[in-house]
């Protein structure tokens, strides 16, 4: 662990909790969550450049900076990640991002579940899981489910478990309550810095839906697919999204697709 780690964790718990405090008050959705977009990117990007004065910072709310091109380290946050779930009264689904890119790499990140009170974090990776059971539990938009991703589904007899925010999808993820996150057509770095960061802490599998390197501090900061799993499923996923997705014939080994522990 370092002060970056830690850093990432507390503001993402910090801008949680003000938006608990906001929510809280109830109103107009619409104004809750302008407001909450607002309020969240405001402390995120005072507490930044307070603390971390020389780093550059990406942030959905904010105006992108071109000069965070030439910078060593810059802050990739998205301050309310399931604005939509935000404004739903009773919806927990709804997370904050702070993550930290470093010459090249992450190095840093947090996702903050304000309403689940939880806080995933680069600074307390969670320890590595055991092979997922069948079926799979695939995670999906609950408003914009890729199509082809149910052709997944039906190719691996798997469960489609829809979810709001990207950032709650990979905690579900992170702590085994699903298996994969797939997603595709529609999201920006700040969607998924922070999630992969600590994914990736936690000794999971993280790409884009090819298979390819997820990169960050991009000159566009588009980055619309991913793939979050355990690593021990991966290829098998791989595989099956470049059938469906490419219309290929799909060829599979029989289950069991992954190995299996040991009876104790």
């Amino acid at each position: 662990m370092n002060s970056d780690d830690v850093l990432a964790r507390d503001l993402a718990r910090a801008a949680g909790e003000r938006l608990l405090a906001l929510r809280s008050h109830g109103g107009d959705p619409a104004d809750l969550r302008r407001e909450g977009d607002r309020q969240s990117h405001e402390f995120l990007a005072a507490e930044l450049a307070r603390l971390r004065p020389g780093d550059a910072v990406l942030s959905e709310e904010g105006k992108d900076d071109p000069a965070r091109l030439a910078a060593r380290r810059v802050w990739i946050v998205d301050p309310l990640d399931g604005t939509r779930e935000f404004g739903e009264a009773g919806r927990t689904d709804w997370a904050v991002h702070v993550a930290l890119w470093e010459d090249g790499e992450l190095t840093a990140g947090a996702v903050a579940l304000p309403a689940q009170d939880a806080v995933l974090s680069t600074a307390d990776p969670i320890a590595p899981r055991p092979a997922p059971a069948e079926p799979l539990r695939l995670l999906v938009s609950r408003s914009r489910p890729p199509e082809f991703v149910q052709r997944m589904a039906a190719e691996l007899g798997a469960t489609l478990v829809p979810m709001g925010s990207a950032g709650a999808k990979a905690a579900a993820v992170i702590t085994g309550a699903a298996d994969a996150y797939v997603h595709s057509g529609g999201q920006y770095e700040w969607d998924s810095a922070a999630p992969v960061a600590v994914a990736q802490s936690a000794g999971l599998h993280t790409s884009r839906i090819d298979g390819s390197k997820l990169a960050y501090n991009q000159a566009s900061p588009s980055l619309p697919d991913i793939l979050i799993c355990p690593a021990v499923i991966a290829p098998l996923l791989l595989k099956t999204i470049d059938a469906v997705y490419h219309f290929g014939s799909g060829c599979l080994p029989p289950p069991p697709y992954w190995p299996r522990p040991s009876p104790s």
